[in-house]
């Protein structure tokens, strides 16, 4: 869980360095702690010490982040969205993480590459 202190710290070294706004952190900052902890979690579910990388890079118009892990392959993007008319108390657990960073970010594609789950999320940072 110390990770996901580091996720929110590097959110915020971005923000200051791209001068985005408060809501667009912590929109981010919610959609990365989802995604890394479902790695932790479920990616990893009985490792002690396994790597996880988390990249950013911007262009001034878009912001990229590409989270990559070798831990169990798993496509979130294939994952069927939660339907939110359904009362939460009937709903199956799980999902809701992934729907809501499909709605926060403009676009999150996966790939599995040597062994390695990459997620690409990117975000528009300037209309």
């Amino acid at each position: 869980m110390n990770e996901l202190e580091k996720v929110a710290g590097f959110v915020e070294e971005i923000g200051q360095e791209l001068g985005l706004d408060m809501e667009l952190q912590m929109n981010l900052n919610l959609v990365l702690e989802e995604m890394v902890s479902n790695v932790i979690f479920y990616a990893y579910p009985k490792v002690e010490n396994a790597s996880i990388e988390l990249t950013a890079e911007s262009d001034g118009k878009e912001l990229t982040f590409v989270l990559s892990d070798q831990g169990r392959e798993f496509d979130p993007t294939l994952k069927e969205d939660v339907d939110t008319d359904v009362n939460p108390a009937d709903r199956e657990i799980g999902g809701m993480g992934i729907f809501i960073v499909k709605n926060i970010m403009n676009q999150v594609t996966y790939q599995r590459l040597e062994g390695k789950n990459l997620l690409t999320m990117r975000k528009k940072i300037e209309e």
